[in-house]
């Protein structure tokens, strides 16, 4: 039977994967952008269904939520680093604005879509966040959102598990072919990021979405309330 599955932030990089992975699976896929154009353009690329939504939004996503009847899979791909906008704020202005981007893009984005599809979550279904090794290495206002998103889904993993739904979080560590440095990567940097594995290589999109498959799958019901590091061994270096 195809499954319905809904991936916010699906229309480039670790999302744009997840959603490849599941469509090659013959499920039936909603990906979710802020950006119209881009979202019409990866919908069309891929044979996903695009909805511009913002997730960060209370009425796009109870919005969203509507055109569901039962959800299999909710992957929160939804994220990224703070808006770095802070012309004519005072420093502590400009702080708090940073903090508050961050938390909206990488927690509340989370937050607010489960809540609004909790009741079409069925036993069976997973709910797969996208998280960070920055949560435990030095991510400032990004990482903390990301160490919040993994304490959120361990509760939320209590609440939802007796209804047999899962809730894992995926840790990636550096990700090659992403825009998520937006232009800032530098060979330099790149190089230590990889200097850091035990494996000796970047992670690749297709790494990440090979876990949310798998956390989505029959052979992982007894896996919730979990991170899932996913970093070539970088994690443990330390």
């Amino acid at each position: 039977m195809s499954r319905t599955v809904l991936i916010t932030g699906g229309t480039s990089g670790i999302g744009r994967a997840i959603a490849e992975m599941f469509i090659a699976d013959q499920a039936e896929v909603f990906i979710t952008g802020r950006h119209p154009d881009t979202v019409e353009q990866t919908a069309k690329e891929t044979g996903a269904h695009g909805v511009v939504c913002d997730a960060g939004s209370p009425e796009r996503v109870a919005a969203l939520a509507d055109r569901f009847g039962e959800l299999d899979v909710l992957v929160n791909a939804a994220g990224g680093l703070p808006d770095a906008a802070s012309d004519g704020l005072s420093p502590l202005d400009a702080l708090r604005a940073q903090w508050h981007s961050s938390l909206s893009q990488n927690l509340l984005t989370a937050v607010l879509t489960t809540a609004s599809v909790r009741e079409k979550l069925t036993g069976g279904s997973s709910v797969i966040s996208i998280g960070s090794i920055g949560a435990e290495r030095g991510g400032g206002s990004y990482g903390a959102a990301k160490a919040a998103l993994a304490a959120w889904n361990a509760s939320t993993s209590a609440e939802l598990a007796p209804k047999g739904v899962t809730c894992n979080v995926i840790s990636a560590g550096f990700i090659a072919g992403t825009n998520f440095f937006q232009g800032g990567m530098t060979d330099e940097r790149r190089g230590a990021l990889v200097a850091e594995t035990h494996n000796k290589r970047a992670g690749t999109v297709e790494d990440i979405a090979q876990t949310a498959f798998f956390l989505a799958s029959p052979g992982a019901r007894h896996i919730t309330g979990q991170t899932i590091h996913v970093n070539g061994g970088a994690f443990t270096t330390r």
